[in-house]
C-alpha cells in the first residue's frame, strides 16, 4: 500500500475498506429493489397511448410506491428567493405523501406545513414548511419519514413542484373544473399577488389554479388553504380521466418534469401516471389530526391521542 493510499484510508484502513464495501453493497441492494418495482422502468409504449388501457403509457409498478411531493413558494426550483412574504429562501407551502398502487385509488396524505417539528441545529420548534428552506428536500424527506413513521426506504421518490410547474400542468390539461363555495378576492402588494375567484362552478386556467392553491388571507388559515388545495387535487385528477388526457400525458409530463426537481426517471413518471389511472375511483385524501390552536399561535401540534400509524394503508378499505 502506497503512502498516498494510507493517507486516504486513514488510521484504520481495514475499517474504512469495510465501510466502503458495506456502502457499495447497500447501493446495489437498493438498485436491485428498485429494479423489481420497475422491471422495465424506461420502457415507453411506441404507439399512441389508449384511454382504455393505462399500460399503453408504461408498465405499472409491481408494488406500491410512495412519493413525497413538496410545493414551494418560488416560481422555479432554481430560484434562490421565494415569491412570498417575507422574502427569503423558498419554503414549502404544500407537503404531501402520495401512494401509487395499480388497481387502487391514489392515497394522499396532506401534511400541515405549520406543524411544529424539531429540526437539526435549531433550539426552538420550527414549522414543517421551513424544513425545505433549511435543508432542502433531503431534510424534508427525513422529517416526514420520522413524523409519519415510514420505513427507512420510504418515500422511494420525491418531486419538488414550483408554482410555474403547477400553472403549466393545469394549462397543459386544458384547464380544470371546480366548484367554489364562496368568492375569493385578495391583493397582496408585498408579493405583487392578486386573487380574484368567483363562487360557483367554473373552469380555472393555470394562473387561477395557482391563486386557489396559494391563497391564505392570514397566517392562521393554513387549514382552510389545505381544503382548497384538496379541491384542486380532485379537479386535476378528474381532468386526467377525460378521454383525450392520456394522449397528452407523455408530452405534458416531459414538459413538467423539466420544471420540477425529482429523482423520477421519464419511464417512472409514466409508470406512476398509468397506476394512477388504473382505478376509476377518486383519490383518497387524508390529513393529520391536529390539536386545537393555542390562541393565535401559528405553529400547530398533533393531537395527543392521535392513533398510530398516522397513515395506514387504505388500499383495501371501503370507499
Amino acid at each position: 500500500m502506497t503512502p498516498q493510499q494510507r493517507r486516504w484510508l486513514g488510521q484504520h484502513p481495514t475499517r474504512t475498506l469495510l465501510r466502503i464495501g458495506t456502502a457499495v453493497v447497500a447501493v446495489g441492494l437498493v438498485g436491485a429493489a428498485l429494479s423489481l418495482v420497475w422491471p422495465e422502468a424506461d420502457r415507453v409504449a411506441a404507439d399512441v397511448p389508449s384511454a382504455e388501457d393505462p399500460t399503453s403509457l408504461a408498465p405499472y409498478p409491481s408494488r406500491p410506491v410512495t412519493v413525497l411531493v413538496v410545493g414551494i413558494d418560488a416560481d422555479r426550483v432554481e430560484d434562490s428567493i421565494n415569491q412570498a412574504a417575507p422574502k427569503g429562501a423558498p419554503n414549502a407551502d404544500m407537503v404531501m405523501l402520495v401512494r401509487f398502487q395499480a388497481g387502487q385509488p391514489l392515497q394522499i396524505l396532506q401534511l400541515p406545513v405549520e406543524l411544529a417539528v424539531h429540526l437539526p441545529g435549531r433550539k426552538e420548534m420550527q414549522p414543517l414548511g421551513a424544513s425545505y428552506r433549511l435543508g432542502g428536500v433531503a431534510l424534508t424527506t427525513d422529517v416526514v419519514r420520522e413524523l409519519v413513521g415510514l420505513p427507512a426506504d420510504e418515500p422511494e421518490r420525491y418531486v419538488v413542484v414550483p408554482r410555474r410547474a403547477l400553472r403549466d400542468l393545469v394549462d397543459g390539461l386544458g384547464q380544470v373544473e371546480v366548484t367554489l363555495n364562496q368568492s375569493y378576492s385578495h391583493t397582496d402588494r408585498s408579493q405583487n399577488y392578486k386573487v380574484n375567484l368567483q363562487a360557483g362552478r367554473q373552469t380555472l386556467n393555470g394562473a387561477q389554479a395557482e391563486q386557489l392553491a396559494r391563497f391564505r388571507a392570514t397566517p392562521l388559515e393554513d387549514q382552510a388553504r389545505r381544503i382548497r388545495q384538496q379541491w384542486l387535487l380532485l379537479a386535476i385528477s378528474e381532468q386526467l380521466r377525460q378521454p383525450n388526457a392520456i394522449t397528452l400525458l407523455p408530452g405534458l409530463l416531459g414538459e413538467v418534469s423539466s420544471e420540477v426537481n425529482s429523482n423520477l426517471s421519464s419511464g417512472e413518471w409514466l409508470s406512476l401516471a398509468a397506476a394512477s389511472l388504473s382505478s376509476n375511483q377518486p383519490p383518497r385524501i387524508s390529513t393529520l389530526p391536529l390539536a386545537p390552536r393555542a390562541g393565535k399561535q401559528t405553529l400547530r401540534q398533533l393531537k395527543a391521542d392521535a392513533s398510530r400509524p398516522l397513515w395506514p394503508d387504505q388500499a383495501s378499505a371501503t370507499p
